[in-house]
């Protein structure tokens, strides 16, 4: 990193930020332990391992964690004895970790809400400063990717206007390239504005390029203030500070060019390297800031002998990482997932219920907490397949341990043959680690969770998957009446599930009626069933048709099938949900909608159906932005709304973006008679110009070659002709199936 990224503290004038002696307990645990700092103008950034105490120092600096003795001051004014929103009226803006956005409020909600008039930042500027939160000003927080939602965040801390800033660990979670681009925000802000920026991060690389010296936490203490550009080229003192393998007090407290206490002559030194030797475990339980010290007699008494080690290596990618088969003969196998060391009791009886249905199990461990592990599967094995190894969980940071122990698990599952179905039981965590892993298996594997969290919204475990949840009613914490019946029918369900599919694969196969044909999917909506029905029915003993309703998840669904080869080709006529995930609908498209057909290049048909609307809840629910605008009532829970022509038109160019990247064969057909049942002539939603509009923009987008084609037809959407003009692409693109004369034409 170049030495004109960095910004460097002002020399000139008085500290904005000082903190003096600062101690703070969580009730016995002394987490700060007398940190003294100075943030002059400028950006300083404190670095640290997970459990050093520097979210408690952003907390206590902002009022939301009382400190027990010391000082903090900003601008001469003590802020021990302040509230947090004294604080904030001081002057300080606080950007927390994870974010804390509202799902259910836009980005223009949000900014709306801190908007103050009269400031440096309003929100015009926000959007010049951030262009991609322009783009997304209509779409909810929920909806928004890691790095656009830590640029609100920092947008809303901006708003406030403050003179000094606290933000901590921006980068956590994102993306490389996303990195990046905060990387480069925050160095920008700091050299265009006159902010104090006290920077809490674990990535030194940013650390050391938007600061000119870095803070290093180590047990609750500052230990050492160094400059930037040392900390970033020297690799053993990363490692001494912040590495992990290491125990915190080891090399923190020494002077960084001190020698050894005790010189070695060349012989002792081979013989200490070479020969036999003496281990001693000074440790034998993870070590803590408050651990008491092992007696020595008891350190002697544990000492083996050992021979020489290999040096330690670098973790391996999952790639690299050995693979044991789950059964000696290659039996398919049921795995019973969870965190034994707080669900041990109840992982086990459901493992013995399924063992008792004559089926071979594997007890998979997601434990974090780094407790010894009796189970088939330790966590360690799985935590191997990380992208960090066992590294990546660490006990002292719960949420990033749950998160990389839910990675290592999916990698390990999609690495895994003959796993015949899967079941766990847990809370929160456990349900998010162990249905990480069930969404990479295939539609068609027997997948249960029993969860404490499974009578809320399921949306974020379930995805694209096929994954059946049950209620636990009690917490999944010990074993009891009401638990065992629900435990057991769990369970019984899935021993059921998982036997029958065997029978069914070790019987003779039926004949199916027209032999086996290939799987294709479609999309559709109630206003474009007419159209899917036509194309089903003509497509009868041609192809095997699998319709997906276009409710958000119905695209990822068809899409996550693209990527495990179950289908062969897509008649996308329902393309609505693009509609929601750039208006703030109820029924969103993900963000990498397309993703799939552009990855396994097949060839693609599509065309604009239900691009005239977008879905809300009951009118109540319905956006104050929205007000005045023309809806339909579709049912008690569902509420439609007309898109205007210019909203169509950004419709049109994002869909049009995508359709460029596809390789393969591409035919999208325009339904320029009208794009649903309620877009018809007389019908509430027909309007010729917003459908112009989004047509236009698909034309101006879209770059025609010899294989991708914009087909505009004169009929609506839902009318035979246009239906047996899908039907025809289909074929032309798929090898001429039209001859076959057992197809019936719409």
């Amino acid at each position: 990193m170049s030495e004109a990224r960095r910004i460097a503290p002002s020399a000139a004038g008085t500290a904005a930020l000082e903190v003096r002696g600062l101690n703070v307990y969580y009730g016995g645990s002394h987490a700060l332990q007398g940190v003294d700092l100075t943030v002059p103008h400028g950006v300083l950034a404190v670095v640290g391992r997970n459990g050093m105490g520097k979210t408690t120092l952003c907390k206590t600096i902002m009022g939301l964690v009382r400190a027990s003795s010391g000082s903090i001051r900003f601008a001469g004014a003590e802020l021990t004895t302040l509230s947090s929103a004294e604080i904030a009226r001081l002057g300080i803006a606080y950007v927390p970790q994870g974010r804390r956005l509202w799902p259910s409020l836009s980005v223009d909600e949000h900014l709306r809400l801190i908007a103050a008039p009269g400031g440096a930042w309003s929100i015009a500027r926000i959007y010049e400063t951030f262009p991609r939160l322009a783009e997304r000003r209509d779409n909810l927080g929920g909806q928004l990717s890691g790095g656009e939602q830590q640029m609100l965040a920092i947008s809303r801390a901006l708003l406030a206007n403050p003179r000094a800033l606290i933000m901590d660990e921006p980068t956590e979670g994102l993306a490389p390239v996303i990195v990046e681009q905060v990387e480069e925000l925050l160095a920008r802000l700091a050299r265009e504005t006159d902010l104090t920026v006290l920077l809490v991060e674990q990535n030194i690389g940013v650390a050391t390029a938007v600061s000119d010296t870095v803070a290093i936490m180590v047990n609750g203490r500052v230990n050492r203030i160094i400059d930037s550009a040392r900390l970033a080229a020297d690799r053993d003192l990363q490692q001494r500070l912040l590495g992990v393998g290491r125990h915190a007090h080891e090399d923190a407290d020494a002077p960084p060019d001190a020698a050894p206490a005790v010189a070695m002559s060349p012989g002792a030194a081979e013989l200490r390297a070479r020969g036999p030797r003496r281990a001693y475990l000074s440790n034998p339980k993870p070590p803590t800031r408050w651990s008491e010290p092992v007696p020595v007699s008891q350190i002697i008494a544990a000492a083996r002998t050992v021979s020489d080690l290999p040096a330690l290596r670098a973790a391996e990618p999952a790639s690299r990482v050995e693979l044991r088969p789950l059964s000696a003969g290659g039996d398919p196998v049921v795995l019973v997932v969870g965190t034994l060391d707080t669900k041990g009791a109840e992982l086990r009886f459901i493992r013995d219920i399924v063992k008792q249905q004559g089926l071979r199990t594997i007890l998979v461990d997601l434990s974090t907490s780094g407790a010894p592990s009796a189970a088939d599967i330790p966590p360690h094995q799985i935590a191997a397949f990380g992208p960090r190894g066992s590294a990546g969980v660490r006990p002292a940071d719960r949420g990033e341990a749950v998160a990389a122990m839910g990675q290592a698990f999916e990698a390990w599952v999609r690495r895994q043959n003959g796993i015949a179905g899967i079941i766990s039981a847990g809370g929160s965590g456990g349900t998010s680690m162990a249905a990480q892993g069930m969404r990479a298996l295939p539609v068609g594997v027997p997948k249960l969770l029993i969860s404490t969290v499974a009578s809320g919204n399921v949306a974020a475990y379930v995805g694209a998957a096929d994954i059946v949840m049950m209620h636990s009613v009690t917490d999944v914490q010990g074993l009891n009446a009401i638990s065992r019946q629900v435990l057991g029918n769990g369970a019984h369900a899935l021993a059921g599930m998982v036997k029958a599919r065997l029978a069914e694969a070790a019987a003779a196969p039926v004949p199916r009626r027209g032999g086996d044909l290939p799987a294709i999917g479609l999309t559709m909506f109630g206003v474009t069933t007419p159209c899917v029905r036509a194309v089903t029915d003509a497509l009868e003993g041609e192809a095997e048709c699998v319709v997906f309703h276009a409710t958000g998840i119905g695209g990822q669904c068809m899409e996550s099938l693209v990527d495990q080869g179950r289908l062969s080709g897509v008649i996308d006529i329902t393309t609505t949900e693009v509609c929601d995930l750039l208006l703030g609908g109820v029924f969103p498209a993900a963000e990498n909608r397309f993703e799939a057909i552009i990855r396994a290049r097949i060839p693609y048909v599509g065309s604009c159906g239900a691009l005239d609307m977008v879905n809300f809840g009951p009118p109540d629910t319905i956006p104050a932005r929205y007000s005045g605008r023309l809806f339909h009532r579709h049912n008690p829970q569902v509420t439609l709304m007309r898109t205007t022509a210019e909203e169509n038109a950004r419709v049109g160019a994002w869909i049009g973006e995508r359709l460029n990247r596809i390789d393969a064969p591409v035919r999208f057909l325009l339904p320029e008679g009208g794009v649903s049942a309620l877009d018809a002539p007389g019908q509430p939603f027909h309007d010729p110009a917003a459908d112009a509009a989004l047509f236009g923009a698909l034309r101006a987008t879209v770059r025609p070659t010899a294989t991708r084609q914009l087909v505009g037809l004169p009929h609506h959407i839902n009318d035979r002709p246009f239906a047996a003009a899908l039907v025809a692409a289909y074929r032309a693109l798929h090898g001429g199936g039209a001859a076959r004369g057992r197809a019936r034409r719409p």
